[in-house]
């Protein structure tokens, strides 16, 4: 039984395939790990934007509840119209919380109480123009946590009573 060699044109084509195999056996595992810092470089940016989210996230928050706080003692001042005109409500930024059981005293005890509770470092004052009847609300808290800026925010609200 004689034995048949390949044609020279088929020892070439083997000789190429099986270089072209030896070449590349590390080349695949350069290409994952590659892949793999892209990929971790991907989600830690993606971790970073969660943690941006949640930081505005909570800064919002504290805004919306300043909002609310605001409006709370807006409308308390003009259940009680005449003396909230009088200037009876008006308070200064670090003042004590009026101790009595008036309507007045009741109402700034209960708004400076739920800014102390509601906000972080939560403070409040009221001033109001005897002449026109604009009362100015502000509120200031401590937004440390949020992204950016002052940790001393301050919200304002002017409203005709």
């Amino acid at each position: 039984m004689a034995t048949t060699s390949p044609a020279p044109e088929e020892t070439k084509e083997m000789n190429v395939i099986n270089m072209n195999c030896k070449t590349s056996r590390g080349l695949t595992l350069l290409e994952i790990l590659i892949a793999l810092f892209v990929l971790s470089v991907g989600l830690l940016g993606l971790a970073g934007l969660q943690m941006t989210g949640l930081k505005n996230n909570h800064s919002a928050q504290m805004r919306t509840e300043a909002t609310i706080q605001a409006n709370n003692i807006l409308e308390r001042m003009r259940v009680n119209r005449a003396v909230a005109l009088a200037g009876g409500y008006d308070i200064a930024l670090s003042a004590t919380p009026p101790g009595g059981s008036n309507l007045v005293q009741t109402d700034l005890n209960q708004w400076l109480t739920a800014l102390a509770n509601n906000l972080p470092a939560g403070d409040g004052s009221i001033q109001t123009d005897l002449g026109t009847g604009v009362t100015v609300i502000t509120i200031q808290w401590n937004d440390s946590k949020g992204t950016g800026g002052s940790s001393t925010q301050t919200f304002t609200l002017g409203s005709k009573i």
